[in-house]
């Protein structure tokens, strides 16, 4: 590949020494290896993930699906062995060929050049389980962005950072207690490589936090076509402290998550110009990387702009997704909080300090209130979207306050829904069931509503069995898993046995996983444990329910309803009818919505800005039980899923509604559906749901059509 002049130092020239290097280790048959290792855009063709897993299925796993590792570890007579298979031979060089096809696809004709990408600014990214470096929605909304630029065509780099220690890890105790602990990540054997210069040195920028020269490395990773560039400042000549800067996604610390948000921002808009990248528009997804228009704003006014002239030119250039009304989302910093931080870069900036923080307040002037780094990106951004209908209705009455005299309605905040990408979150076999029936090409055409409507032709008893295949698949995992984890916890031998027969590949299934913020509201699971451990000791017709994720260090309250929950483990069938899966990630939630029957989702609204769960679940047949808020409220039609109208009141009142609500939709509607089969044990009303849901949901929210309505509404000049 022929590097541009301009883009000596983007990483490119990095990638391809270490494509060489790892390819010393390889068979020459096998050598297209090293090349598809180094390119995450192998985790999401068809056949991808199985080319690397037959090297050694164990050391697979054990590596968390890591191609660099499984490479670097396999002995040398096994890759000697798969080079003399014709069969496997031919398979990586299928693969091969398939992504150098698509990574040399034109680019898509739209208001975006190559020359000029979009810069996608995010805090965290979930682009593959071997890459710990998110802690929830927020960043697998943004991996699945990355590749859907990547699919799509549209020029795009992601800025992030690289976390040593990423998010936390989960154990539960046997009481039901919590426990925190990191672990450091090996980046130097991940398909990740460290950026150069022209003198070969580690490409670096820097910035001034707390009164330090703080030094900042660059890393990149392919995500198909789209690079990502993650900030590390974990460098042996910065100080210790500020060596910790980047060691872990949303450290409690206040100055030091304002230190990240720093480097982040003000290090991220530095990086591109080093790496020669110029571009021509900034997205911020979230408010955590505002602080790039800071220093883009430094930029214009060391020009000599007056401010605002260097202001309306910023906006010109950025837009910004704001993601959640909750506080955590939204953070303020008072000036005694910012001072001690970024004081040196304020005074780069030569603007009065009231200046400086109003950009930040929401009533300009008040030196009291904190700044606050959403009012931040909303005033330096040409454009604003929340990420659902409901959502733009709660940020413009939120953010109602900055347009001092504008009607809730005509606050300039739209609405771009998530989707998620189809070809990541899909399992194999209904990829595969698809093709028989929508056409070879389905996936290249699956945001067309009318392709969707293929999905009568496929026999009930055909899908049926699909989804039992799923389901069965999944209660091995989750066997597994249980056992494991109720070891883990010196839980007694008869807790433990139980694991070993939990779940049943025949039970209606029900999973409810996502982070244990306090307004997912997992409580409710637990609000009338009579009704509920009646449905559990059903024998005709009973469900299982598995459960998964993780609350924040320092969220007390979903610390307390986890080990609230786990009091119920002893009761009659709970051990193997309820199982808590521990350390939720990216290589669990697969399983989860490929296994499950029916997702739960029971968001206090209007707090859910959008959630995308359910709708991986549909890709697979999975049916949605939910509070009508975020996406549910536009996807639910009466017959694709079930949907709880909350009511209004004070939150025990609306906390006993939901889950009674719940419960009876349940009862009365769920379980009838799903155990009322015909002679061939074929359910067909359930299926004749799972249908409707397919057609109607999945077109509608793909992470395909959520960029083209980001390039129509937010990318394109108005």
């Amino acid at each position: 590949m022929t590097l541009e002049p301009m883009q000596l130092n983007d990483g490119r020239r990095d990638l391809e020494h270490a494509v060489a290097e790892l390819g010393e280790r390889l068979p020459v048959p096998l050598l297209p290896l090293a090349r598809i290792a180094y390119n995450y855009l192998w985790s999401w063709c068809a056949g991808g993930a199985g080319v690397f897993r037959d090297i050694d299925p164990p050391i697979w796993r054990r590596s968390e699906c890591n191609p660099r590792y499984i490479i670097e570890a396999a002995p040398p007579h096994r890759l000697g062995e798969l080079a003399s298979q014709r069969e496997y031979v031919d398979r990586v060089n299928d693969l091969a060929g398939r992504i150098d096809a698509e990574i040399s696809r034109p680019w898509a004709q739209t208001c975006i050049a190559p020359a000029r990408p979009v810069a996608y600014f995010c805090s965290e990214f979930a682009v593959h389980c071997s890459l710990p470096l998110y802690g929830g929605g927020l960043g697998v909304l943004a991996g699945d962005l990355l590749k859907a630029a990547s699919d799509f065509g549209l020029p795009m780099v992601g800025v992030g950072l690289l976390y040593r220690q990423g998010y936390f890890h989960q154990r539960m105790d046997a009481s039901g207690w919590q426990h925190e602990y990191w672990t450091s990540t090996n980046f130097e054997r991940l398909p990740v490589v460290r950026v150069a210069g022209t003198d070969h040195r580690p490409l670096t920028v820097e910035l001034v936090i707390r009164e330090r020269v703080v030094r900042v490395q660059v890393w990149r990773i392919d995500v198909g076509r789209v690079p990502l560039y993650l900030l590390d400042t974990d460098r042996e000549d910065n100080h210790p402290i500020d060596r910790w800067i980047t060691a872990r996604l949303y450290i409690g610390d206040r100055h030091t998550r304002l230190a990240q948000y720093a480097v982040l921002g003000i290090g991220g808009v530095r990086v591109l110009d080093a790496l020669g990248i110029q571009p021509g528009l900034v997205h911020l997804n979230e408010g955590h990387a505002a602080l790039s228009s800071r220093e883009r704003l430094r930029r214009l006014l060391r020009s000599g702009r007056p401010f605002e002239e260097a202001l309306a030119l910023l906006r010109q250039d950025t837009v910004f997704t704001t993601h959640t009304p909750v506080p955590a989302g939204n953070e303020g910093y008072r000036q005694e909080e910012v001072e001690p931080v970024l004081g040196d870069f304020i005074d780069e900036l030569q603007i009065p300090r009231r200046t400086y923080y109003d950009l930040g307040r929401v009533t300009p002037g008040n030196d009291q209130e904190p700044a606050n780094i959403t009012p931040l990106a909303l005033r330096t951004s040409r454009a604003a979207n929340a990420v659902s209908r409901r959502h733009g209705e709660v940020a413009r009455a939120m953010w109602r306050p900055l347009w001092r005299g504008c009607a809730e309605a005509d606050v300039p905040i739209g609405y771009i829904t998530n989707g998620v990408h189809t070809a990541t979150w899909m399992a194999g076999p209904m990829q595969a069931l698809l093709s028989r029936y929508l056409g070879a090409d389905w996936l290249s055409r699956h945001s067309e509503p009318s392709l969707w409507d293929g999905i009568d032709a496929i026999p009930d008893a055909e899908l049926w069995q699909l989804r039992c295949t799923l389901r069965a698949a999944f209660v091995d995992y989750v066997r597994e898993r249980s056992i494991r984890d109720r070891l883990a916890r010196g839980e007694p031998p008869e807790y433990v046995d139980a694991a070993a027969r939990a779940f049943d590949p025949n039970v209606l299934t029900i999973g409810f996983a996502r982070r244990m913020a306090t307004y997912k509201r997992f409580y409710l699971l637990n609000r009338f444990p009579e009704r509920g451990l009646r449905l559990l000791d059903a024998v005709e017709r009973p469900i299982q329910i598995v459960v998964a994720g993780k609350a924040h260090p320092q969220d007390q309250e979903a610390k307390e309803a986890l080990h609230t929950f786990f009091q119920i483990k002893r009761a009659p069938d709970v051990a193997r009818r309820v199982v808590f899966l521990e350390d939720y990630d990216l290589h669990m939630a697969p399983r989860i919505v490929a296994g499950v029957d029916l997702w739960l989702n029971l968001p206090r609204p209007p707090f859910e800005a959008s959630g995308t769960s359910g709708m991986k679940v549909t890709l697979n047949g999975g049916l949605n039980l939910s509070v009508l808020d975020g996406w549910w409220i536009e996807a639910f039609d009466g017959e694709n899923g079930w949907g709880i109208r909350s009511i209004d009141g004070d939150a025990a009142a609306q906390d006993d509604h939901d889950a009674g609500a719940f419960l009876d939709l349940i009862e009365r509607e769920v379980i009838p559906e799903f155990y009322t089969r015909d002679a061939d044990g074929i359910p067909h009303r359930w299926v004749r749901r799972m249908k409707r849901a397919m057609r109607t949901i999945i077109p509608r929210f793909t992470a395909e059509r959520m960029l083209r309505e980001y390039v129509q509404q937010m990318y394109t000049p108005a």
